[in-house]
């Protein structure tokens, strides 16, 4: 048998590429166990988590209005004629029973003097039938005939001088001097009037509630009226009208808000909001940051942790309390690990670790 001697070299041959597939082997498998480690540490996304609570809040509403006059007035006379002066123009503030307008007085200087001729005639018949020298039956005709003067005279004193019925300030004006008023439709009320008369010391606003809380408002509540013109002020206000019907269509029934408005600062027109404070209430209040928006719609969702992983539930929100906001969901409750930080990377069921 022939022997094979190997040289230093030839034994360098056969050992090195063992070797060298030896450590490569060893290296592959090593790398394989880093990266699943790796993987599995990537997909747990690290998040911070808070235990919902459910709080005694201040429970109140609100609701948009636009406020209008405490009172309104379209004045105008019985009768058409012609409008002899109008003493007030567009802003002019007025006392009540001030003169506003002198109508035609025409018709009452007829009036006046027929009235004046018949009671000649009375006066004279009522002594003739206190001494029993007048058949009753004319005097009764001469009497019925005085009393129907004085009826139109005093009919056409009352309608040829306007007074104003209340203290108020002029918003709208009709008509000019010289002008004749036909008692035709002329505002946008579709009313007939020579000027609109309003007060705005007070005012007040009509706000439409649902009947949920009707069992919660009465007469006398305390509101608080907000403006955008006045961002920094609240203005306050009391319910003092509850209307006793509930709209079946809407399911709402009205108030009237009573508004004292002595600086005039607020103005008959103007859009605000009326808050109404309905007790305090448990309420389910967790940070605002925790809900997120479904971007395109107006829905809004969080997620809570359940083990180790996030499950993503709808919500609806409440009031909001400075930083935190009340939360209505069947899948929340009280005790609950809801996801404050991190959560905008999460979808439901992504494994996660706090």
């Amino acid at each position: 048998m022939k022997k094979v001697r190997l040289t230093a070299a030839g034994l360098l041959f056969f050992v090195l590429p063992a070797m060298m597939m030896t450590v490569s082997c060893g290296t592959s498998q090593n790398e394989k166990v880093e990266d699943t480690a790796i993987q599995k540490e990537q997909l747990a996304e690290k998040v911070s988590v808070t235990t919902v609570e459910e709080k005694l809040v201040e429970r109140t509403v609100v609701y948009p209005c636009t406020l209008n006059p405490f009172e309104e007035n379209y004045l105008a006379p019985a009768s058409p004629g012609r409008i002899e002066k109008l003493y007030v123009e567009i802003g002019s503030h007025v006392k009540q029973k001030q003169v506003i307008a002198q109508m035609d007085r025409t018709q009452l200087v007829l009036a006046e003097t027929q009235l004046k001729t018949l009671k000649l005639d009375y006066d004279r018949l009522d002594t003739l039938a206190k001494l029993g020298s007048v058949p009753k039956q004319q005097f009764d005709q001469i009497k019925g005939q005085y009393d129907i003067a004085k009826t139109n005279v005093d009919f056409l004193l009352e309608n040829t001088q306007l007074l104003a019925p209340f203290a108020g300030i002029v918003a709208d004006k009709y008509f000019e001097d010289g002008e004749l008023y036909s008692g035709t439709p002329n505002t946008a009320a579709g009313k007939a009037a020579l000027i609109r008369l309003i007060q705005i010391d007070n005012l007040k606003a009509f706000v439409d509630i649902p009947e949920q809380y009707f069992p919660q408002i009465a007469q006398g509540m305390k509101v608080d009226i907000v403006s955008e013109i006045y961002p920094s002020e609240t203005f306050e206000g009391s319910v003092f009208r509850i209307h006793p019907t509930i709209d079946p269509t809407s399911h709402n029934f009205r108030i009237e808000v009573k508004i004292p408005n002595g600086r005039q600062k607020l103005r008959p027109g103007m859009y605000t909001h009326v808050s109404l404070g309905l007790g305090q209430d448990q309420a389910l209040v967790v940070p605002s940051a925790a809900v997120l928006k479904l971007q395109g719609s107006n829905d809004r969702y969080a997620f809570i942790a359940e083990g180790n992983k996030a499950k993503r539930v709808t919500v609806l929100l409440g009031k909001r309390y400075d930083e935190n906001v009340e939360i209505i969901s069947n899948e929340i409750k009280a005790g609950d690990k809801i996801i404050i930080r991190g959560q905008s990377r999460l979808s439901d069921g992504v494994e996660i670790e706090f």
